[in-house]
């Protein structure tokens, strides 16, 4: 049983929090049944709904932040999980007069996504009577906008924006008050009955009215859907259901109508509460979405990684080696401030993301590790995406010597080891798909020396042989735990990998099986979690399984209680979750590494 609360801010814990998703769009609702961030009609559009950045307070313009409540009047414990293999959530409210099951689903079709927003909400009393508050604030957009009510024909439409939307429900629904950008409503039910509310909404194009029985339905179809796409994973793994429950996480990140992937699904919540390292990650990097690739090529999921593939090949022979893009395409040019409080006063809130001009070493790497999957399991490059690549691997022979930015999107430009791994391990399968016939073998071998060159370089000025462990860059004694990627992408050296993964728990490790980043972030946010579970693969590759099995059984008690979503971060000495979710590379990592602990 979770207990329901929110702080006198009106603020939950983010470990409160399901995510809905539709291939285009992602909900956050919460164990109380208040859905607190939904951006329409896109993941990286402005929020119809965010009192998740704002609480409960008024703004400072005297708007309040948008939400969609439906809430048992009286006290109560709630039971909540995602239905088996689908994204379909259930939330079981007991009170002291009945028990009552609430249904939620960005709703799909027959065909895949629907052209429209559909977010369905289905309640239904299982036992005795239950009584219902409901409320729809319509969000202004930090001010930006000020939403309005108007008719067209028997249809009350709202409009905040570019955004037109209907707010439809049942007879049962009991209107309370009503104004431009709120409504309030109560609903009674006893035993057997049930109501659908619904939000049908999109940005300048035509809205169509379904019929709430359609809807209705549309539910457990969009259950069925979700579930027919799962039916194939991985049938005969141990621990199936976490498996496939990361999988399904990752597949709300994939934005359906480019084949982008979003890092996450949301902007600005905070590393630390209260501290000011919060981002936009409502955009397609090319690490994540190269790990999603090679992950969903793990479990056989070929048509998305096709998909994401194409995309992301796309935007390279475009915009050339960028860390990150717009879903649609593209290269973020600015970065803005946006005027709410925060979450729980964490500031500043932003749109867009430096990251999109810096240069990081490490997209050779990801982009050639992607490819490379994808031909290893028996599947052709064309001649475009072929120059392309091999116009990457050139840059990447004639850059890796210079400094960059590092897998962690640093503003001080330094040598990072883990920088230079990643061209290493660019240039290495670069000529391993040179000898497979999948790229030109032109410059093959000027790639092979380039490449031991690398290897050399990084033997010679990242080892230290006091700590035993290769530092972040040369001319310091600082760790990184990302470097525990160095054993899956091969790079040699085992015995020292294993020195640093050690000295990486000796000084990165933290309490509840948690590891921070690097040197100092102990002060400065919470534990990376997808840290901890490369650091499980890695020693499983090492064949250090005693290891990898303990960190992972501790991990995964750490993260028990949570809905099904990973957030980026947690404190290690709270438990609270801490950044943007859900977040994709937190999934990644868990995915592989349990595929990992099954392969070995």
């Amino acid at each position: 049983m979770i207990p329901v609360s929110r702080d006198a801010a009106g603020f939950a814990d983010l470990d409160s929090y399901a995510a809905l998703g539709d291939g285009r769009s992602i909900a956050l609702s919460g164990t109380d049944g208040g859905i607190d961030w939904w951006c329409v009609p896109n993941m990286d559009s402005p929020p119809l709904f965010d009192r998740l950045l704002a609480g409960s307070a008024p703004l400072q313009n005297g708007a309040q932040a948008g939400f969609f409540d439906i809430t048992p009047r009286d006290a109560h414990q709630v039971d909540r999980r995602y239905r088996p293999d689908s994204n379909v959530l259930e939330t079981r409210f007991r009170g002291p007069e009945g028990v009552a099951l609430l249904t939620e689903s960005l709703n799909s079709g027959t065909a895949g996504r629907l052209p429209w927003c559909e977010l369905a909400r289905r309640v239904e009393v299982l036992e005795g009577r239950m009584s219902f508050d409901i409320t729809l604030q319509l969000g202004h957009r930090a001010g930006l906008r000020s939403p309005y009510l108007s008719c067209r024909g028997p249809h009350e439409t709202f409009h905040v924006g570019s955004v037109l939307g209907l707010f439809l429900h049942g007879d049962g629904v009991k209107i309370t008050d009503q104004g431009d950008d709120r409504v309030t409503a109560r609903l009674d039910l006893a035993a057997g009955q049930r109501e659908i509310l619904a939000i049908v909404a999109g940005a300048n194009e035509p809205l169509v009215v379904p019929a709430l029985a359609d809807i209705d339905a549309r539910i457990d179809l969009s259950d069925q859907e979700w579930r027919d796409w799962c039916g194939s994973f991985a049938p005969d793994h141990p621990d199936r259901d976490f498996l496939v429950r990361q999988a399904l996480a990752l597949k709300m990140l994939l934005y359906a109508p480019s084949g982008a992937i979003a890092a996450a699904a949301t902007t600005s919540l905070p590393e630390r509460i209260g501290g000011n390292k919060n981002y936009d990650y409502r955009f397609a990097w090319v690490r994540d979405a190269g790990y999603v690739i090679a992950s969903f090529l793990r479990l056989g999921v070929v048509i998305e990684a096709k998909a994401a593939l194409t995309w992301l090949l796309n935007q390279l022979c475009a915009h050339g080696a960028r860390v990150c893009f717009r879903l649609d395409g593209g290269v973020e040019e600015t970065v803005r401030q946006v005027d709410l409080p925060g979450y729980r006063h964490s500031r500043p809130i932003l749109a867009g993301n430096r990251a999109a001009h810096q240069h990081q070493h490490g997209i050779y790497g990801d982009i050639f590790e992607t490819v490379s999957v994808f031909t290893r399991a028996g599947n052709l490059i064309d001649a475009r995406s072929a120059e392309t690549l091999s116009h990457l691997a050139d840059e990447c022979a004639d850059r890796w010597k210079l400094k960059d930015s590092g897998i962690w999107e640093l503003p001080e430009l330094e040598h990072y080891t883990m920088s230079k791994i990643s061209c290493w391990q660019a240039l290495n399968r670069a000529v391993e798909l040179a000898d497979a016939g999948q790229l030109p073998t032109t410059c093959r071998d000027r790639w092979s020396r380039e490449r031991q060159r690398i290897a050399d370089w990084i033997d010679a000025n990242c080892w230290n042989e006091d700590l035993g462990a290769y530092v972040m860059h040369p001319g310091t004694t600082r760790l990184d735990a990302s470097l525990a990627l160095a054993v899956r992408f091969d790079f040699d050296g085992h015995d020292r990998l294993r020195r640093t993964l050690d000295a990486i728990d000796r000084d990165l490790g933290a309490d509840r099986h948690l590891h921070y980043r690097y040197t100092g972030m102990d002060q400065e946010e919470g534990c990376f979690l997808a840290c901890s579970f490369w650091m499980v693969e890695a020693r499983a590759l090492l064949g250090q399984m005693d290891e990898a099995r303990t960190l992972m059984v501790g991990l995964r008690q750490t993260i028990a209680d949570g809905p099904g979503i990973l957030p980026e971060m947690i404190d290690p000495r709270t438990g609270a979750w801490l950044g943007n979710m859900p977040q994709g590379l937190s999934h990644l990592a868990a995915l592989q590494a349990s595929l990992t602990l099954q392969q070995v």
